[in-house]
């Protein structure tokens, strides 16, 4: 992304300009964590990365396509396809199980037939190492390990990239470790790029880069490239 800018409410009393000016590239298998106080802009930033929402102004390329003048329907096709979402609560389908939580994503790409889903599904359950619990709903399943299961369900479609916002804000130390293990195998096996946000120091010292974003900016050490 280059000069992008966020401002809210415009033209009201209450207009703010949230991003100011962002540049930042994130390479190709690259891991780096996201970090800033809260109210820094850190979920805007990934809200415009993840083609959740639009900038005001600047420009913003995701897998070499230029965004900015596609349509609707254009950014949910390009974010369907190209990038996965775990986030602070897994937002799982409760009366589903893991499995059928994991073929979601391939169910609403719409082209993948019911027995390549399953067996895609099945394996990266096998990836998480929950092999056991795949017809297990949701609800009787740990915290740690519904987060596995939003990790599966990020990787439905093979996306180059994935954007997690705190996936281990709400988990036990145990549980932080191993779902920031299992994400950092899979970028290392599959070459997954990965924007990490996180409030742990010591899970951010473990990628390879960190962007700090403070009152809409980015600090100097902030991985502009």
């Amino acid at each position: 992304m280059a000069g992008v800018r966020k401002v809210f409410n415009i033209g009201l009393a209450s207009e703010t300009e949230v991003l100011h000016g962002i540049d930042l590239t994130l390479e190709a298998a690259e891991f780096c964590a996201v970090m800033g106080p809260s109210g820094s802009g850190k979920s805007t930033l990934l809200n415009i990365v993840g083609l959740l929402d639009r900038p005001t102004a600047g420009a913003l390329r995701i897998c070499g396509e230029d965004t900015v003048g596609l349509d609707d329907r254009a950014l949910t096709r390009l974010r369907g396809h190209s990038i996965g979402f775990i986030f602070q609560y897994h937002h799982l389908l409760s009366g589903f199980t893991a499995l059928e939580n994991v073929m979601m994503p391939m169910l609403g790409a719409g082209h993948v037939d019911d027995r390549e889903m399953a067996d895609r599904a099945n394996r990266l359950l096998d990836g998480v190492g929950l092999t056991r619990w795949r017809d297990h709903l949701a609800t009787d399943m740990s915290g740690g390990q519904q987060q596995r299961v939003a990790v599966a369900r990020a990787l439905a479609m093979n996306p180059p990239l994935i954007l997690a916002d705190e996936p281990t804000g709400n988990l036990d130390t145990k549980s932080a470790e191993g779902v920031f293990d299992l994400l950092r195998g899979v970028n290392r096996a599959s070459g997954t790029a990965i924007m990490f946000v996180t409030h742990n120091a010591a899970l951010a010292a473990r990628c390879d880069r960190i962007i700090n974003v403070v009152d809409g900016v980015l600090a100097p050490q902030g991985g502009t490239v």
